[in-house]
């Protein structure tokens, strides 16, 4: 019993050391990393906007007597045909596109990531047709078949929405770690963990994975990024429901009712624009950050 708590309490200053560490390491690369901090920022900038500022911000209201507003203090993007304050509107539409976006990077780095290296490392057989199934997901057009999906599949819940879009989204990464995992299979580390003993499943999550943690924290962050373009884009061709105040609504309301051609709208048209190009920006620089972070032959500064 004494040995067991003793053990205990050892792998739990071990991993409290590691985090110590690991911070440390992250605090010291964020200082260097000037772009990669700016990412950070950005970044932090909208899960704050989604998390907190539906709760201080009302929902928008129509208001008829307010159409076509200019941006001012009371209204900092504007308002709309409608009289809806547009900044309202980008704040109660935040949250949809980040868990969407988010979600949707996640269950692809899942998916092919186990795909990947089970392909590259098993080889033979279990290689060919996960290869066969991702050439003919590749080839499967991705707009018209959400418009057959639309027609069987209720697209009313982001955790569907993020789910049918990781399925169809993870050959090319999955495919980039096969081909890792076959050069990294070959390896003298791998053959030493072979003798030793280790399981297969062993050798990919202790061996493997560690040297391609880098790629697959970019590959999450490029998976939210094409999350993004793909709801906002299936928004505005009326495929998804209405879900809040979705930023791709909004570009399909402005365009349906002839906002997109009117000259005072402009910063109704422009703000769901601006922000989806923020965002977007603020993923592609941390990745930077991960990168450096996670990759250990990446040296900080050059």
């Amino acid at each position: 019993m004494k040995h067991s708590n003793k053990k205990s309490i050892g792998i739990a200053k071990h991993r409290a050391v590691f985090l110590v560490v690991s911070a440390a390491k992250f605090l010291r690369i964020l200082s260097k990393n000037k772009i990669g901090m700016l990412g950070l920022v950005i970044l932090l900038f909208f899960i704050v906007l989604g998390s907190i500022g539906p709760l201080i911000i009302p929902r928008p209201t129509s208001n008829p007597t307010a159409i076509y507003l200019p941006p001012s203090l009371e209204h900092p993007f504007g308002t709309d045909f409608e009289g809806k304050d547009v900044f309202a509107q980008i704040v109660h539409g935040t949250p949809i596109v980040l868990q969407i976006a988010f979600l949707t990077g996640f269950l692809t780095v899942i998916i092919s990531f186990t795909l990947g290296a089970l392909s590259g490392y098993r080889g033979g057989l279990v290689d060919s047709i996960i290869m066969f199934i991702s050439d003919v997901i590749l080839t499967i057009p991705f707009i018209p078949l959400f418009m057959v999906l639309a027609t069987v599949v209720k697209f009313n819940e982001a955790r569907i929405i993020a789910l049918l879009l990781a399925v169809f989204s993870w050959p090319p990464i999955a495919r980039a770690i096969r081909s890792q995992v076959l050069a990294l299979r070959e390896t003298t580390f791998i053959e030493a963990a072979r003798i030793i003993g280790y399981s297969s499943i062993e050798i990919v999550f202790r061996e493997i994975l560690p040297n391609i943690a880098a790629f697959i924290a970019v590959s999450f962050i490029f998976a939210s990024i094409n999350a993004i373009y793909a709801q906002v884009g299936l928004a505005f061709l009326g495929i998804i429901p209405y879900i809040g105040e979705n930023w791709g609504i909004m570009i399909n309301r402005a365009y349906t009712y002839g906002a997109i051609f009117y000259s005072k709208s402009f910063w109704y048209n422009m703000a769901p624009i601006i922000m989806i190009i923020l965002l977007q920006l603020g993923l592609l620089l941390f990745s930077r950050l991960l990168e450096d972070f996670l990759n250990p032959r990446v040296r900080v500064g050059e």
